[in-house]
């Protein structure tokens, strides 16, 4: 009777523990978001508009990627609505909506669409619409013949407003620089002083000194250091060239000295009034002495009159003195001019290094120096993409550039048992390939066609055309249209043209099959490559595959 109940109490807990084991799993599966679709109407007009509604319910935690751009081929996407975000205690109910439609009548299906919620991938369950043809009552619509075709010009580029755009902001630029660097300005005052001859600068300076003030507010100090400075400035520039950091007894004993030289008539009156003046200024300076103010007004005079008396004893230039001084003005000339180009260049180059600083902020530098420099990938990205159907059954694909028909150099006896048409752009030594090629097994019979041996004979091929070190993946593939394939995927190292180093590159090869034929994509791009990821990214989101019998 004990074990009995010891039994039955066991079997209880062993309950339980099933029952919260089984409550844990349910609470575990059901925890994870949840991804559902719908359509509002099964059954339109052609041209009339449905709505698509994909719902994820998460927690607050989780980043949700919806889909974007054409892949709810067959139909069309013509618009795509904000998401709508409702919060529910610790999680967000997401609603994205797309308002899709179609052209052609028919029974169509919309493909399942992936939705990425944090590092984990759903999709939606594919959804099938009807699209019924519009009923036309001819007997009260008249019927009209069809219209001729009509040439439409080619909508042009924008390319003419940035170039605009570019020349305007130099011209602005250039007229900057032109008005406040390269202009001929008018002289100022100072700098016509500086053009005159010594004597008419010296007479000058007298007059503007009779305009000072200094004598009627006795500042004799100032009046005598104007006045000293005068006379020791003509002094210096034609007699004697350290008249102006001389003392008074240095000065006179110069002027002594190139009189007795005869290298100067200068009168010894002309000497001891200068002396005079001297002396009575560095008094005046120096010993604060204070002389009538009549006596600075005939020192005035004094200077005056010796000025004239210098410039009538000084020799006339000879032609070596006059050319040196032209030599001198074009030195000053040419330092001009250089101080211009410097100050040009430095404004240009800070110029160009803002531009490229600001746009390497905004855009990145590599982007920048692509731009500028050039990079094949960024060009094929930038290019007008071209989608086109290839080989039958169709592979529809769009391509940066126009894949053109290429030679499958088969051995003979694979030629007598597969049709193939192959178009590519490149090759597998260039820095980007793109191939698609179809192939139907003739004689095939009841046996089926090995995908994935198939696609080994395209790794084959890149060992046949030098690459080294291929590693090898493999995952299933779904088309935006809903067909399956294979992709194989992995990176290799491919050969430099002319040279014996390689380079290491990432490839991806996708595999269909259907009945005796297969349907193969093949990429081969560099690795490290931005660009040319993003060339392959939108290449394979492009992929669709049509049947046959249509």
């Amino acid at each position: 009777m004990i074990n009995d109940f010891r039994f039955t109490n066991f079997k209880i807990k062993q309950g339980k523990k099933l029952v919260l084991s089984l409550l844990f799993v349910f609470y575990s599966l059901f925890s994870f978001a949840q991804v559902k679709a719908a359509i509002d109407s099964t059954s339109i007009k052609i041209g009339e508009q449905i709505t698509y509604h994909i719902q994820v319910e998460t927690d607050t935690t989780s980043l949700v990627v919806f889909p974007e751009g054409q892949t709810f081929n067959p139909l069309e996407m013509i618009v795509s609505y904000p998401i709508d975000t409702l919060k529910n205690q610790d999680k967000y109910n997401l609603i994205k909506k797309y308002g899709l439609t179609q052209f052609d009548s028919g029974a169509y299906t919309i493909p399942r669409q992936k939705v990425i919620i944090g590092d984990k991938t759903f999709f939606t369950d594919s959804l099938k619409v009807e699209v019924n043809n519009i009923l036309i009552d001819t007997t009260k619509q008249g019927l009209y013949d069809i219209k001729p075709i009509i040439e439409v010009k080619k909508s042009s580029s924008k390319w003419w407003q940035y170039v605009l755009l570019t020349l305007l902001i130099l011209g602005i630029i250039g007229f900057l620089m032109f008005w406040f660097i390269w202009r001929k300005k008018p002289l100022t005052e100072a700098e016509q002083i500086a053009l005159l001859p010594p004597y008419d600068r010296a007479k000058l300076a007298l007059k503007k000194l009779d305009e000072s003030h200094y004598l009627e507010h006795s500042e004799l100090k100032e009046y005598y250091s104007e006045l000293t400075l005068i006379i020791r400035k003509y002094l210096d520039e034609k007699v004697y060239d350290h008249s102006l950091e001389s003392t008074t007894e240095e000065l006179i004993a110069r002027l002594q000295l190139l009189k007795e030289a005869n290298q100067i008539d200068l009168s010894k009156d002309t000497i001891k009034n200068i002396e005079n003046i001297l002396k009575r200024a560095d008094l005046v300076k120096f010993a604060k002495s204070a002389p009538d103010i009549a006596l600075a007004e005939l020192d005035r005079e004094t200077i005056d009159a010796e000025i004239d008396h210098v410039k009538e004893v000084l020799p006339e230039p000879t032609e070596e003195e006059k050319l040196l001084d032209e030599k001198y003005r074009e030195t000053l000339e040419r330092k001009k001019r250089r101080k211009k180009i410097i100050i040009t260049a430095v404004i240009s180059l800070f110029l160009i290094c803002a531009t490229v600083t600001g746009f390497s902020i905004k855009y990145g530098f590599n982007y920048v120096k692509d731009t500028i420099i050039g990079h094949s990938s960024m060009e094929l990205l930038k290019s007008d993409w071209v989608t086109s159907a290839y080989g039958f059954p169709p592979i529809t694909v769009s391509t940066p550039k126009v894949l053109k028909r290429m030679d499958p150099q088969l051995p003979k006896d694979l030629l007598a048992q597969v049709d193939m048409t192959m178009f590519g752009y490149g090759s597998l030594i260039d820095k980007f390939n793109v191939v698609v090629a179809t192939s139907k097994v003739k004689n095939l019979g009841e046996n089926k066609i090995d995908i994935e041996q198939a696609l080994d004979g395209s790794l084959k091929t890149f060992e046949a055309a030098g690459a080294q070190n291929i590693v090898t993946l493999n995952e299933k593939f779904v088309t935006p249209n809903g067909a399956e394939g294979l992709k194989v995927f992995g990176t290799l190292d491919l050969p430099v043209p002319n040279s014996d180093q390689l380079e290491r590159g990432n490839y991806v090869i996708l595999g269909f099959t259907a009945e005796n034929v297969i349907q193969q994509l093949v990429l081969k791009w560099r690795k490290d490559d931005v660009y040319a990821d993003q060339i392959v990214e939108r290449i394979l989101n492009s992929v669709e595959l049509k049947e046959a019998a249509e």
